[in-house]
């Protein structure tokens, strides 16, 4: 039976990809990559010339009819993001899901994931959390760190640059600037950098030094 593989890549440092993956991505007809431009870069560092097509989210509502077809037809596949695991904060969920109500053979190639070296180097409770990925960027924002507010389980955002300090600021209003943060940039790269401390303290931290890379914030929960 032809398969559908879900393929964590490196979120930054390209060593950090599995043994698994590579003969995965070696050996399926077709990768379906967010950007193919970036997922070619990886692939030519490891020596693998599979093809390689555009699936991201501006086109996966028209394309996945005829990949799901495919497959079923007798191809197997790969579904590669820029960094991390498809459908984790990525493209990706709807052709998961597609593909089981078709009864497709998925299976999952696991990997990187970025909200769990984040979550460790906060030093904050890990037994149980909880994983917000991307705020809503107008409609509904406010009303989500509303429900949260009460929240005792440590909470994992992520975050792009211009938004970081906004969303701290927010987070004063619905968490207190005392409340206890970790904020981690471009982890695995060059200048992975953690900073920790209250959320007033890290508001201002980078308020005076322009944010730059991928971010992730960890919250801690609300005390009981």
């Amino acid at each position: 039976m032809s398969s559908l593989y879900i393929v964590s890549t490196p979120i930054g440092n390209m060593e950090d990809i599995t043994l698994r993956a590579l003969k995965v991505l070696e050996s399926v007809e077709l990768i379906l990559a967010e950007d193919t431009r970036t997922s070619g870069q990886l692939l030519k560092r490891h020596n693998i010339s599979t093809q390689l097509t555009a699936f991201h989210a501006h086109n996966e509502h028209k394309r996945v009819d005829s990949v799901l077809a495919e497959i079923e037809e007798g191809k197997d596949m790969a579904l590669i993001s820029d960094a991390g695991t498809p459908g984790i904060s990525d493209p990706g969920y709807l052709l998961i899901n597609r593909a089981i109500e078709k009864g497709v053979n998925v299976e999952v190639i696991p990997g990187a994931t970025a909200f769990v070296p984040a979550l460790l180097k906060s030093g904050f409770p890990t037994e149980k959390f909880v994983y917000e990925g991307f705020l809503p960027h107008k409609k509904g924002r406010l009303t989500r760190l509303k429900s949260l507010e009460e929240e005792q389980r440590t909470m994992v955002f992520y975050e792009s640059p211009h938004r970081v300090s906004k969303t701290l600021q927010q987070f004063t209003e619905h968490f207190g600037d005392d409340r206890e943060v970790s904020v981690s940039r471009e982890l695995t790269k060059k200048f992975e950098e953690t900073v920790n401390g209250t959320i007033k303290e890290l508001a201002a931290h980078f308020e005076a030094k322009k944010p730059k890379g991928e971010f992730v914030i960890v919250v801690k929960g609300k005390s009981k």
